[in-house]
Parts: structure tokens; C-alpha cells; sequence
């Protein structure tokens, strides 16, 4: 854990950490503000992006690749993102994240400045995938980020209230979405991409400039087994995991979830935008993210219950159902409900995830289990994502189009113009059903949600303490962790 300095007097118990409490919540709700800012930037790109691409090019297929990278590259980078969250302070990660995000931005400017936008719309071409990827590597390292904002719940909010908090965090995001979504469309219909990539420029260098002035009071790093951790592999990770009876397991059910989840994600803008001009699906998607308002403020006030892996799995059935139904017919009405619905369980199943992760992983060692979350869940995304592009576009679309699919499943979905995308969200709803009941008898629900019941909520604060009584007892001449001098300490919590 924590290393001992060559010299000095040793550190107080109140020297080593900032005891999670009134005013390590105050940094906490600074932390959730900035990191909300940052993520209405990132979003407000993303979606315009997404928006554009369809818009002008009419294709399923490259939304659907564009979707999917994104997703491959959290999953590439997750457990590089949680190793690098591990071995530096979260202020100075997240401070990493904004810069990359800001150059990211700057460079997405400079090609469309340089290349004509005809050239930027031929998404067969390597300029548009350039200037699509360089936007997607800077909404990709925002995940940096949020690995960091999960670790800093552990490290600024007392344990009886981690739930909770994790509830706000799903509320700010429900307002970045809401935000986001109603100015992407505007922005696109009214401005267009241009000025799109300017504002986005702008606002990262606004949350570059507010993280300087946001504190995170953390005395030093918490290391494991007396080293920081080397290198940027699974090393370490792994085994954390596999000492949860039950987490790998978790972990693997959210995989599923998210290859179910890659339809959705590939499919869902290009079905709101056949009921919707682009302005009026970017306001629709502002209304309907009042969702992660609700569902992020009733975690907040009511917190998870006695356990957070039954939660999980009841959110999933509400969402498989819900993904049955919701574009059974082609009425605006019914697709907006739908997702102002999902958009609710949304951050009830997060904070479930991460209440859980939060209380059963020691907290040094958290930052390497988020990012291998994140990882493996994501890969699962872009699989299907990368499928159901063609398989929509070139065989469901088509079938029910015709009379043969009319016939068989014209007395389920109707008719319409995107039956083919609702009949894809109907199947893949359906296969997450059958998983998550058959998740309701395994070994590992009853193996985690023991291990949930018997954890001590993990206390970065007696960590760091019983490691520099360790150092104290070996080394009477050692200061028992590394960081700033106790003074700087206490005025990064005034």
C-alpha cells in the first residue's frame, strides 16, 4: 500500500486520509458538477455526430459502425483506463482526460476546416472516418473520467451513503443526456456540424479551466501489496475479481446485457428519425432523459435496498419487457414513452453495478475492476453492434417490407416504415428476458449477493491507517504514505 518517505516524523491517523463527511462530500458534489460539464460536452459532440451521419448519408450501417467503435475502444482502453486511475491521484486524472478530450476536439476542428465537408460526408472514405474517429477518441477518454468519478464515491462519501450517491451521479448524467440531446439536434438542424465542433471546443476548455479550481482532497495513492501497479495489463485484475464469489459472474451478466444493449445502441436514432424531424428527436430525447432524472433522484432518496444484485436483475426484467413493447407499433407516442422509461431503470441498474463493486473490492484496487468491467462489458457492445448494422439494413428491413413478413409478423408490429428495426429490438428483448431469469437461480446471484451481506464497506481511510501503522512500527523514522504535506492536505479541504 502505502510507501514510506526516507524521512520524517510519522503521520497522524488524521494526516494519512480525509475521513469521508460533510466536507469531503462539499469536494464530492464539486467533483459530480465538473464531471457533469465535461460529459454534456462529450455527449453534445457524440450525438451530433450520430445525428449528422445519418442525416446526410441515410445509412444504417454507418451509424452502426460508428456506434460500435466507440464501444470497442472503451473496451480496448478499460483496463488501461482503471490501472492508470489506480497509480495517480483522481485530480490529476481527470485533469489527463480533459486535456486529451480538449486536443481530441481541436483536431476534429482542424479537419473540417481543411477537408471539404463533401469529402467528410463519403463515410466509404478515409477523411470522414478520420474526422468521426478523432471525435470518438475524445468522448472514448472521458470514460477515463467517469473510472475515477467511481472511485472518488469510495474516496469522498462516508459508506451508509455510497448508494445514494451513486444515484446522483445517474441523475447528473440524466441531465447532461437531457441537455445534450436537445441542443445536438438544434445544433445540427440550425447550425450545422461546423459551429457543432466549435461550441464543443469552447465548453472542454471551460471544464478544463473549472477542474484547476475543483479540490480532491487525497492525502496520497493507495498502492497494492507496497507498489504501485506495473504496466497496463490484466495482471492484478483478475484476481481481485475472482476473490468476489459472484463478481466475475455479475460482470459476465453485464457483458450479455450490453451485447443486447449494441442493438439498441445501433438502432434506436435511426428509428427515432424516421418518427421525427432531427430537431424534434433531439428535443425528444431531451424530454425522455428526464427518465435519468427520476430513476438517478429515487436511488438518491431511497437508496438500493438491502441488495443491490437483486435490484440489478429486476431493473433488467423491467428493461426486457420494456424492449418488447415500446416499438410494437409505430406511434411517436409509445417510442417516447418507452424510452423516458428505460431511461429511468438506467441508472438504478449503474448504481446497483457500482454500489456493489464499491463495497465488496478493497478500495485500492478499484479503479483495475471498474476499468475491467468496462472493458469486458463493452467488447460485448460492438459485436452485436457491427451485426445488427448489416443484418438490419440488408435482410429485417427488407423482410418486413415485403408480403412474407408482413404475413408472419405484420399481427405483432403492424406495418410501417421500420418494422425491420422493431422486430430486431422485439428479439433481442427477448433473449435478455430469458438470461436474466435464468440469472435469478444461478449459484454465482446467491454466491454475490452473500458476499455483498458479509463485506465491511471498504474504508479508504482505515486502509492508508492500518498501512502507515505497518510503516510506523517497521521504520519509526518513516512518514507512513506519500502526497502532499498534511497542510496542503487541510487547505485542499478548506
Amino acid at each position: 500500500m502505502s510507501q514510506p518517505s526516507p524521512a520524517g516524523p510519522a503521520a497522524s491517523d488524521e494526516d494519512l486520509h480525509a475521513h469521508p463527511g460533510p466536507r469531503t462530500l462539499r469536494a464530492f458534489y464539486q467533483v459530480l458538477v465538473n464531471t457533469a460539464l465535461a460529459n454534456v460536452t462529450s455527449s453534445y459532440l457524440w450525438f451530433a455526430l450520430t445525428f449528422w451521419v445519418y442525416l446526410e448519408t441515410q445509412s444504417v450501417l454507418a451509424t452502426a459502425i460508428i456506434g460500435g467503435s466507440y464501444m470497442l475502444l472503451v473496451a480496448v482502453f478499460g483496463v488501461v483506463f482503471g490501472v492508470i486511475v489506480d497509480r495517480m491521484k483522481k485530480k490529476a486524472v481527470m485533469l489527463l482526460s480533459s486535456i486529451v478530450t480538449a486536443a481530441a476536439y481541436v483536431l476534429a476542428g482542424a479537419i473540417y476546416l481543411a477537408v471539404p465537408e463533401s469529402a467528410l460526408l463519403d463515410w466509404t472514405g478515409p477523411w470522414f472516418w478520420a474526422f468521426a474517429g478523432v471525435i470518438l477518441i475524445g468522448g472514448v477518454v472521458e470514460n477515463l473520467r467517469n473510472i475515477a468519478l467511481s472511485t472518488t464515491v469510495t474516496l469522498l462519501v462516508p459508506a451508509e451513503r455510497r448508494d445514494r450517491a451513486n444515484g446522483l451521479v445517474g441523475a447528473v448524467q440524466g441531465i447532461a443526456f437531457m441537455v445534450t440531446s436537445v441542443f445536438s439536434g438544434l445544433s445540427i438542424g440550425l447550425l450545422g456540424m461546423g459551429w457543432t465542433v466549435a461550441i464543443a471546443i469552447a465548453a472542454t476548455g471551460v471544464a478544463l479551466v473549472h477542474l484547476l479550481f475543483v479540490p480532491i482532497p487525497e492525502r496520497g495513492v493507495v498502492h497494492v501489496e507496497g507498489a504501485a501497479p506495473v504496466g497496463f495489463s490484466f495482471r492484478g485484475v483478475v484476481p481481485a475479481v475472482m476473490a468476489v464469489p459472484g463478481l466475475l459472474a455479475l460482470i459476465l451478466f453485464a457483458t450479455f446485457n450490453n451485447l443486447v444493449g449494441g442493438v439498441f445502441m445501433a438502432l434506436m436514432d435511426p428509428y427515432g428519425l424516421t418518427l421525427f424531424s432531427v430537431e424534434a428527436w433531439g428535443v425528444v430525447l431531451g424530454v425522455t432523459s428526464f427518465g435519468f432524472i427520476i430513476g438517478g433522484a429515487l436511488v438518491a432518496k431511497f437508496g438500493l435496498g438491502k441488495n443491490p444484485v437483486r435490484t440489478l436483475l429486476l431493473v433488467n426484467i423491467g428493461i426486457a419487457l420494456l424492449g418488447m413493447t415500446f416499438a410494437i407499433r409505430e406511434w411517436w407516442w409509445l417510442y417516447a414513452l418507452g424510452i423516458l422509461i428505460f431511461m429511468a431503470l438506467m441508472p438504478i441498474a449503474e448504481a446497483s453495478e457500482q454500489t456493489i463493486v464499491q463495497r465488496v473490492v478493497p478500495y485500492e484496487k478499484q479503479g483495475r475492476v471498474f476499468g475491467f468491467a468496462a472493458s469486458v462489458e463493452s467488447a460485448a457492445a460492438p459485436v452485436s453492434a457491427f451485426l445488427i448494422g448489416p443484418i438490419a439494413q440488408f435482410w429485417l428491413i427488407p423482410y418486413m417490407e415485403s408480403p412474407q413478413g408482413q404475413d408472419t409478423f405484420g399481427w405483432l408490429l403492424g406495418d410501417g416504415e421500420a418494422r425491420g428495426i422493431a422486430l430486431a429490438f422485439v428479439g433481442a428483448s427477448l433473449v435478455l428476458l430469458l438470461v436474466v431469469l435464468l440469472a435469478f437461480v444461478s449459484k454465482p446471484y446467491r454466491e454475490l449477493s452473500g458476499a455483498y451481506a458479509a463485506a465491511e464497506p471498504s474504508q479508504p481511510e482505515d486502509e492508508e491507517r492500518a498501512d502507515a501503522d505497518a510503516d510506523a512500527g517497521a521504520r519509526p523514522d518513516a512518514v507512513a504514505a506519500t502526497g502532499p504535506a498534511p497542510d496542503d492536505l487541510r487547505s485542499g479541504l478548506r
